[in-house]
């Protein structure tokens, strides 16, 4: 902004190098929480690394809860999925196995950047969660038929097992 021959002031520059003849008869009181010396610079500091701690162990803790919040979410949608065997509900399923075991396998990569004294209860807690999850989807599993839980399941020579009961509904022309 300042030309080879002298400097040129526009209308919008403001030049903060001048203190103000004002500031010098005023005296303004520190703002509260303000100390002086090393003090304060220990104290910040101090202020600052707990903070940070704080923030790292909140979120780390939030990224190890974040399977059994899942849980909730997982049974609403099997039970809308329904127990019928179809494409919708067998992908669903597939991905309630799959997610859980993936992120099991991954466990150390996840809490790669967590160090410290909670590391393997927060490990373990997100692996709980985990199992949880893959409990669920078997009990999905089960409910459906996909699992083989009979012997006639397993081996041609047994009989399967039959029902005892059958209900329908509908009416009776008699």
């Amino acid at each position: 902004m300042a030309s080879s021959k002298g400097s040129k002031r526009l209308k919008w520059a403001l030049d903060f190098s001048h203190k103000n003849k004002l500031e010098k008869s005023v005296d303004i009181a520190p703002p509260p929480g303000y100390m002086h010396g090393v003090a304060q610079a220990y104290s910040t500091d101090h202020s600052r690394d707990s903070n940070s701690n704080h923030l790292i162990m909140k979120k780390s803790w939030d990224l190890a809860i974040g399977p059994l919040k899942q849980v909730p979410m997982n049974l609403f949608i099997m039970y809308m999925a329904g127990n019928s065997i179809s494409i919708f509900p067998i992908m669903m399923v597939g991905m309630f196995l799959i997610r859980p075991v993936k992120a099991l396998f991954t466990l150390q990569q996840t809490f790669k950047v967590i160090e410290g004294t909670n590391a393997f209860g927060q490990k373990f807690v997100f692996g709980l969660g985990q199992v949880v999850n893959i409990m669920l989807a078997l009990y999905k599993c089960q409910s459906m038929g996909l699992l083989p839980t009979h012997a006639s399941d397993w081996l041609a020579f047994v009989e399967p097992q039959t029902s005892l009961e059958y209900s329908g509904g509908g009416f009776s022309y008699l």
